[in-house]
């Protein structure tokens, strides 16, 4: 980038190109994260691998991709507003290429905020799709009689439910509650959003700046990095402000998740639900699918961020000249 002003349309496609490639290379990460942090009696799942070689084996391949089509959707307008809203505050918000570090936590608050009018209904919707494999999982499998009569043997396996679709829930949310209902667990979002952004963009912009000394002696904050600088400066950044955030992401989840297994809570809101997993399931209950968080939003903020800098919308822009 250098001295040279990036327009907005060009920060638009920029940020959903990065979105579009990092989201295909994790979701099945992602999906494990989902039922993970749901699980709250019968342990379908040991750990995400378990629960990924167990989705493999019920679903099949393209059973890890489910909810993938909203994502991949609505990923493109969320990574967008988020990446370019930061640019935007951070340019409005530095003097004389140099940006403080309350502007910078600003900044990336300002982007947090921003992005959850798309990430809310997102998540809302990719949670339901996401969950329903493991609803099915802990479906009770009907046991054979003693005397069975003649005839062909009965089979063991549940039957499958009818698989939710994203337009399905969406219409029924819509006839049910009205548009809040696609906005449910908006205010967890944001608990969880803003705080991420405030730890992730700071840290990113300061790792993106690393042996790139100004004249001034600043590291200017439009400088160029090398594509290597921003992918680590993204894993970095991402794996430590996930991990700092899990405890929200669970409440998140948790609230957002409309269908409920055999003796799991229902919430009425953000103090509830963390006075009641308190309660069941203890202190680390707050911190199941860190791990995945961690390995879905390092590479997920990388290659958004390598992406971003590569200057994909400019090419795309100077195309259509």
């Amino acid at each position: 980038m250098g001295d040279k002003k990036v327009s907005l349309p060009a920060k638009l496609i920029n940020g959903g190109v990065a979105g579009l490639v990092g989201v295909t290379c994790v979701f099945p990460i992602d999906l494990a994260k989902t039922r993970l942090q749901n699980q709250q009696g019968v342990q379908v799942y040991k750990g995400m691998f378990d629960c990924l070689a167990k989705t493999v084996r019920a679903e099949g391949y393209f059973g890890c991709y489910r909810g993938a089509a909203v994502n991949l959707t609505l990923v493109t307008p969320e990574k967008a507003i988020k990446l370019a809203a930061n640019d935007v505050f951070r340019q409005k918000l530095s003097k004389d290429g140099h940006l403080p570090l309350w502007g910078e936590v600003l900044a990336g608050c300002g982007a947090g905020t921003c992005q959850v009018v798309v990430t809310t209904p997102m998540e809302m919707l990719k949670i339901q799709l996401q969950d329903a494999g493991r609803l099915a999982a802990q479906r009770p499998v009907a046991a054979p009689t003693q005397a069975a009569a003649p005839g062909p043997a009965p089979s063991l396996v549940a039957p499958a439910a009818r698989r939710p679709s994203a337009t399905g829930i969406t219409a029924n949310l819509l006839k049910t509650r009205g548009l809040a209902g696609l906005y449910r667990g908006a205010g967890a979002t944001l608990m969880r959003d803003v705080p991420f952004s405030m730890i992730y963009f700071p840290l990113f912009a300061n790792l993106n700046a690393l042996g790139r000394e100004s004249a001034g002696g600043q590291a200017d904050v439009q400088a160029q990095a090398p594509f290597w600088q921003s992918f680590v400066a993204g894993c970095a950044a991402g794996s430590v402000a996930a991990v700092a955030v899990t405890p929200l992401d669970v409440i998140k989840t948790r609230l957002q998740t409309l269908q409920k297994g055999e003796g799991e809570d229902s919430y009425r809101g953000i103090v509830d639900c963390t006075r009641r997993i308190m309660r069941r399931e203890g202190p680390s209950a707050f911190l199941k699918g860190a791990a995945c968080r961690a390995l879905v939003i390092a590479p997920l903020f990388g290659i958004a961020q390598g992406v971003y800098f590569l200057g994909v919308g400019e090419a795309v822009l100077g195309l259509l000249g």
